[in-house]
């Protein structure tokens, strides 16, 4: 099979929780889209819950979590265990915004494959996602 004929990364970009900025998110969901992966982008507001209800309707390869609000280390433990429980443990979750430092180790504990702050170039962040992903159809 030839890198055409591949089936795109499919990517859930979400932002949980009660975090209102969104451009961050839409800037990721875009150099994604450019870069060929097919982007679903869930909008503001979203629950752990409608996270991975998402997640697992639209069969996505990653879970990109934006957060700035200060929440992460409720929210994304919710949304790794979720996965988990649903048996979609397998999908890479990734996470974007204002992280403290002392956070990162907690988070990464939970499921967190890598955690990208502000100023990350969007070449790290796609080019971590395509070398990341599990192939489909291959056991975890």
């Amino acid at each position: 099979m030839t890198e055409a004929t591949k089936t795109p990364i499919r990517v859930l970009v979400a932002k949980p929780g009660l975090d209102g900025h969104d451009r961050g998110a839409k800037v990721i969901a875009r150099a994604l889209r450019d870069a060929g992966m097919e982007v679903i982008y869930t909008g503001l507001r979203q629950t752990p819950e409608m996270i991975v209800n998402a997640a697992i309707q639209e069969d996505v390869d990653c879970v990109g979590l934006s957060i700035l609000s200060g929440a992460h280390n409720a929210i994304v433990p919710r949304v790794t265990a979720l996965l988990k429980e649903r048996g979609a443990g397998d999908i890479l979750v990734v996470l974007g915004g204002t992280i403290p430092q002392q956070d990162i180790e907690f988070l990464k504990s939970q499921g967190v494959s890598a955690i990208f702050g502000p100023g990350t170039s969007l070449d790290v962040t796609v080019n971590f996602i395509r070398e990341n992903v599990k192939p489909r159809g291959v056991a975890a």
